[in-house]
């Protein structure tokens, strides 16, 4: 890829992050403020703070994720994280500028979950979309996810996000607008799914590249995902080539895409939907749907 390309996919990227994070920050501050609702992970637990004391919520986003970035440049290194650093920034400020308007677009706690959900989640979906994430609990769940690697990232997520919903729902009484939240949190990460997945729940993948086994390395070393290499010869050269498959849950044909164009960008991936797959890390063959 030459330098102009890659300078302009760079600031496209940019543009993206940005408008993503201003989309995410309507949904909390003109949505799920005016009624006292929270959004899940660092985002929830700033809100929290915000109905308990005033302090500004995205200035205390950056500051609750200021810990985890340092763990996380540490670990990851500057590059790495740096477009995650602009979507948490960009995501913040954006919240507290928003806040500047004393404006609701609904105060009915249903409609701001729906449509404060599907903000959010057009929001985080174009963020994520770039390989950036807002900080906070994707990160937290990366560097958790290390030491347990067979178990989903949105498992973890989950988890974290239920943590805030039920400390929300403890502290203030209000078990409706938890499961007002509850929902919120639902329509967002479908919407996110939707965005950068499609419907589809896996993925299979045949690559075909002069480097494949640096590929092949990288995505078990990477995904933990088994790679079944496959003899072939191509037709019109006449030369002993390899096609490496892989099946993979669909949220990792994101890393799957960032490992084969780190490698190799004239490598040829065949990307298909795939209905049912059972095996260790997917479906139980055993049981009965």
């Amino acid at each position: 890829m030459s330098k102009k390309s890659t300078v302009l996919r760079s600031a496209l990227n940019f543009i993206r992050i940005i408008l993503g994070a201003f989309i995410f920050a309507i949904g909390i501050q003109w949505f799920f403020h005016p009624v006292s609702m929270i959004s899940g992970g660092m985002t929830g637990i700033s809100m929290i703070i915000n109905l308990l004391t005033g302090f500004p919520t995205g200035i205390m986003i950056i500051i609750l994720n200021v810990p985890v970035f340092i763990i996380a440049l540490r670990r990851y290194g500057f590059k790495f994280m740096v477009t995650s650093l602009i979507g948490m920034l960009a995501s913040s400020v954006a919240i507290d500028i928003l806040s500047i308007w004393d404006f609701a677009a609904t105060d009915d706690p249903f409609l701001a979950a729906i449509f404060g959900g599907l903000l959010c989640g057009m929001g985080l979906g174009l963020v994520y979309s770039t390989g950036a994430t807002t900080g906070g609990t994707d990160i937290v769940a990366k560097l958790i996810r290390e030491k347990k690697p067979y178990v989903n990232f949105g498992t973890f997520v989950l988890i974290l996000d239920a943590t805030v919903i039920a400390a929300y729902a403890a502290i203030f009484g209000r078990f409706d607008n938890a499961m007002y939240t509850v929902i919120s949190v639902y329509v967002s990460t479908r919407i996110i799914d939707l965005i950068l997945y499609g419907t589809s729940q896996c993925k299979l993948c045949h690559i075909i590249s002069e480097r494949s086994e640096e590929i092949k390395s990288e995505i078990v070393k990477t995904l933990n995902r088994g790679v079944t290499v496959i003899q072939a010869k191509g037709a019109y050269s006449g030369l002993d080539k390899q096609i490496l498959l892989c099946v993979v849950k669909r949220q990792q044909i994101v890393e799957i895409r960032r490992i084969v164009k780190g490698i190799d960008t004239s490598a040829f991936v065949i990307v298909s939907d795939t209905r049912d797959v059972f095996g260790e890390g997917f479906g139980n063959i055993t049981i009965e749907k």
